[in-house]
Formats: C-alpha cells, structure tokens, sequence
C-alpha cells in the first residue's frame, strides 16, 4: 500500500494505492489546506482503512521478476520516485475506473426513481380520470 500526498490546486489531496490479487487499486482523498503529519496520521489510522473497503475496480498489473537487487540502483530508485510529483497512470486509470462505476451506478439509481416517480403519476392520473368518469 502506498499513500502519495501533493497539491493539485487549490487543494492538498492524497491518493492511495494498494495492490490485490494482481490488480492496483486506486483511491483519492482531499485534505483541503497543507495536511500537518498528525492529520495525515489520523487519515490514516481512522479514514484509510474505510477507502481500501470502498476501491472495487482496479488495473491489472504487470508483476517484474524478482531478482537480487543492486543497492546503488535501489537508491536510485528511491530517490527518482521521492522527487516524483503526482500520480502515476496505473493510479489514475484505478481512479478513473473507480469513477466510472460509481457514475453508472448513480445513473441506474436515478433512472429508476424517475420510472418509479412516471409510473405513480401515471396510475394517479388513472383514478383521476376513473373518478371524474363516475362524477364524483
């Protein structure tokens, strides 16, 4: 699991990665103002573990062999992505997949009400016509 903090204007936001069963899912969380590492504590003891519940869609990824590694390159390594800004794109996709699903399930919810909203007026209409057809 890895949680990355920087600003993206106007706001501090965090993205979470986590690797499951061969897939890099992806979350993100706006902190508003410049989190202090108490915040970026309490987020993650009480509101990380919520968000990891909540990630469903994920990129698959590509697993390197594993292999001894050189610690002159491991350095390297670890210094190249300290200085990286940002989010890598398996990160995104995660997030924009997540997006998407949350997006079709918001449209199906609301298509339904309104079908169920269409029908009740429908049959309201009904007894209307069926009541002023009785004169009453």
């Amino acid at each position: 699991m890895k949680l990355t903090v920087f600003f993206e204007e106007p706001y501090w936001v965090g993205i979470v990665e986590v690797e499951k069963d061969g897939k890099l899912l992806a979350g993100r969380h706006i902190f508003g103002a410049e989190p202090s590492l108490p915040e970026v504590w309490e987020f993650v003891l009480h509101g990380l573990p919520s968000m990891v519940d909540r990630l469903s869609c994920g990129v698959e990824i590509a697993k390197a062999p594993l292999r001894p590694a050189n610690p002159k390159r491991l350095a390297r390594l670890a210094a190249k992505e300290s200085r990286a800004r940002g989010v890598g794109t398996a990160s995104q996709e995660a997030i924009r997949l997540e997006f998407e699903q949350r997006k079709q399930e918001r449209t199906r919810l609301t298509k339904e009400r309104r079908e169920a909203q269409a029908k009740r007026k429908r049959e309201l209409a009904v007894q209307k016509a069926k009541a002023k057809h009785r004169g009453r």
